[in-house]
């Protein structure tokens, strides 16, 4: 599957000798569609499922925990130095661009040594006085683990309600708080998504709620603050799709949504009689997305009938099935429509082409458009927090791999752009001393898949230069190219770090997408690998100094690209890895399996598990050498179980050939997205750059 590149390799300080944790053997028998498949650790998941295993799945992964301690316990001083230089260049105390909403100004802000923030208000002006509404660094004392989400205000300014997870699955309680007294009332929900949505009457508010076992977002309830009990407005019956509530921006209507890969549906009433029963704004309808966009008079429906990169129609208040739909913006071959921000008198449209970002601007008095120019060659742009509806003024986010994170506000009627706040680099920075490109490496079938890359200036392309390829290649989600202060530590080290957008995201469009899921995930494999030969080829960097990295989907490309081409990397990070995937997409009690099915296939389907075995990571380990790989995961993940990275490690362990190393590194207390407060994310990259500077004999 990839071609070989006699390069030698990195010249590194060999690592501590340790004995590595040896797995226990159970027989399992996988028995489907006439393929008997042993799976001897399938017993990992006994912590999961609550089996007689549970302690003995916690020692392994403790064992293998002390294992990468023990080899890694050279790195130490190195991983303190890497976490207190960038931490030193975030500033620490800090705050958010106000926005303004029903008269108040919002915003957080953080203070010098605390992990959290405090959400704040100001009435009217930026010199009122400042009202605490929440402060998360006091919530937080005690907890190994504490996210707050979902902050919703009644329309009176009166009622506080958010969201609370301490546990990290991402399943989260609301609590509510009176902002006249400060008195937390005693109306909590648990097993929630965290977002409560206000109607009109600022008693009654709407959320929705979790199956505990498999975390899919199962019904939307109704509940009025005080009552006993909460009443049903929503149950989901396709266990393949989420669902949501929200409220329009323009405050008349509640709206729940359903949707899956495919094909979607809504439903809403007016926010000013919550009691009333959900009506349908269209019955879903097979393969048609579709998205409803409140206006004034008439609605807004972004929607890929008959349109691959979608298109907007129009329909009148009280005509909202489809054949009443007129069209408003048709559809374009070479430009995907992603979403769609709403105003009194203009709508700002975030498309997509040739792989960018774009921010298009149409007045809804003439219908004319304009679109904002940036003047780089590669950038990321997205609509930031609008929440006023009768407004001239889009508020919007500008990054790019050298550009730090910029908030501004532009003025839809005047064109004029205000610069509300760059992102401080602290320690000094210089754009001028790095370098970003965009290139296309092309992929076995003939695509040219686009390469975003930065590095410092002064750093040769003669094929010595160290390089991380990062890639995630899934649900459409694209890798645009931002700003990160921790990369710097990477690129002050002579790395370069390149993204590689392969299909399986939506950069280039939806086909992009389509191209590299189901039946055609593979794609997304062998583009990875390309990416990585063409950039060996160009001489940015060579075998000995290739590095992969990817997380949760991400990390199914680092399991499968390990198995087609392991000569290719000279170390791999696997984070939160999906790996396991016939055995999971088998399993309905797993969170949020049911909802995949469009995505990778539903393995029952005996042409879908065929394809899916093909690549699936965890089924293809082969009696072979592996690149040296660092891999992660938390106890607690409800998006990637943990037993998948353990199993996958395990088995490796068993089969491959060779003396590079693998580790398994597991927080016992946290999920999917790590560590909660905002400098201990630090540690977990420190880790993973020591791991990568190591490999290169880099110790400074």
């Amino acid at each position: 599957m990839t071609k070989a590149h006699a390069q030698p390799k990195a010249n590194v300080q060999p690592w501590p000798k340790a004995e590595a944790p040896i797995a226990l053997k159970k027989e399992h028998i996988r028995n489907i569609h006439q393929d008997p498949v042993n799976d001897p650790y399938y017993w990992m998941n006994d912590f999961f499922k609550k089996g007689p295993d549970s302690a003995a799945v916690i020692a392994y992964l403790e064992a293998e925990n002390t294992y990468t301690a023990t080899i890694l316990k050279h790195t130490e001083p190195l991983q303190a130095k890497l976490f207190t230089e960038m931490k030193s260049r975030i500033k620490e105390k800090d705050e958010s661009v106000p926005y303004l909403k029903n008269g108040y100004y919002y915003y957080s802000r953080t203070e010098e040594g605390q992990q959290y923030f405090k959400y704040c208000r100001k009435k009217g002006s930026l010199e009122a006085p400042e009202e605490i509404l929440l402060d998360i660094d006091q919530l937080a004392e005690g907890h190994a683990y504490y996210t707050a989400t979902g902050f919703s205000v009644s329309p009176d300014n009166k009622i506080l309600a958010y969201g609370v997870d301490t546990v990290s699955r991402r399943e989260y309680t609301i609590h509510f708080k009176n902002l006249d007294t400060g008195v937390y009332l005693t109306d909590t929900i648990p097993g929630t998504e965290g977002q409560a949505v206000w109607a009109n009457d600022n008693k009654t508010i709407f959320y929705t709620a979790k199956n505990p076992i498999t975390l899919l977002s199962e019904k939307i309830y109704r509940h009025q603050l005080g009552a006993a009990e909460d009443v049903v407005v929503y149950v989901e019956k396709d266990n393949t799709n989420y669902i949501g509530v929200s409220k329009s921006k323009n405050g008349s209507y509640i709206l729940i949504s359903s949707e899956g890969t495919l094909s979607s549906e809504e439903l809403f009433i007016d926010a000013d009689t919550p009691e009333a029963s959900f009506q349908v704004f269209q019955p879903r309808i097979k393969d048609v997305l579709y998205q409803v966009i409140p206006l004034q008079d008439s609605f807004l429906i972004l929607t890929n009938d008959g349109a691959q990169n979608f298109k907007v129609m129009q329909t009148p208040l009280n005509a909202t099935r489809r054949e009443n739909w007129k069209e408003f913006i048709p559809h374009r071959a070479d430009v995907l429509v992603s979403g769609i921000d709403e105003f009194q008198d203009f709508i700002v449209i975030s498309e997509r082409k040739d792989g960018l970002s774009q921010l298009a601007v149409r007045s809804l008095t003439d219908n004319k458009s304009h679109y904002l120019d940036f003047g780089e060659a590669a950038y990321t742009v997205y609509p930031s927090t609008n929440a006023v509806f009768d407004t001239d003024v889009v508020r919007y986010g500008y990054t790019s791999l050298v550009t730090p994170s910029s908030v501004y506000d532009y003025n839809m009627r005047t064109k004029e752009k205000t610069l509300l706040k760059q992102q401080e680099v602290l320690g000094g920075y210089d754009t001028e001393e790095y370098a970003t490109e965009r290139i296309f490496a092309k992929a076995t079938d003939g695509t040219l898949i686009p390469i975003s890359m930065v590095y410092k200036k002064n750093t040769k392309r003669d094929g010595q230069a160290p390089l991380l390829l990062y890639a995630y290649g899934s649900y459409g989600m694209s890798m645009d190219p931002t700003f990160a202060a921790t990369r710097l530590t990477l690129l002050e080290r002579g790395f370069i770090y390149a993204i590689a957008h392969i299909r399986g995201g939506e950069e280039m469009g939806r086909h992009w997408y389509e191209d590299g899921k189901m039946m055609k995930k593979i794609n997304s494999f062998t583009d990875f690998i390309d990416c990585g030969n063409y950039l060996i080829d160009q001489k940015y960097t060579s075998q000995g100094h290739l590095y992969a990295q990817g997380g949760s989907a991400g990390g199914l490309l680092m399991g499968a690209v390990v198995n087609s081409a392991p000569q290719l990397w000279n170390g791999v990070i696997a984070q939160v890895p999906f790996v396991d995937v016939v055995n999971t997409m088998l399993d309905e009690s797993i969170p949020l399996t049911t909802n995949e099915y469009d995505e990778w296939g539903n393995p029952n389907e005996e042409e879908a598990y065929r394809y899916m075995k093909s690549y699936s990571p965890y089924e293809n380990i082969q009696a072979m050498e592996y690149p040296t790989m660092l891999v992660t995961t938390g106890l607690h993940d409800s998006q990637v179980q943990y037993f998948e990275p353990a199993k996958w490690v395990a088995k490796l362990r068993d089969q491959k050939k060779g003396e590079q190393l693998l580790l398994l590194k597991t927080d016992m207390a946290y999920g999917h997205g790590g560590a909660s407060g905002r400098f201990d994310y630090l540690k977990d990259l420190a880790l993973n750059y020591s791991f990568l500077f190591t490999l290169e004999g880099i110790h400074e």
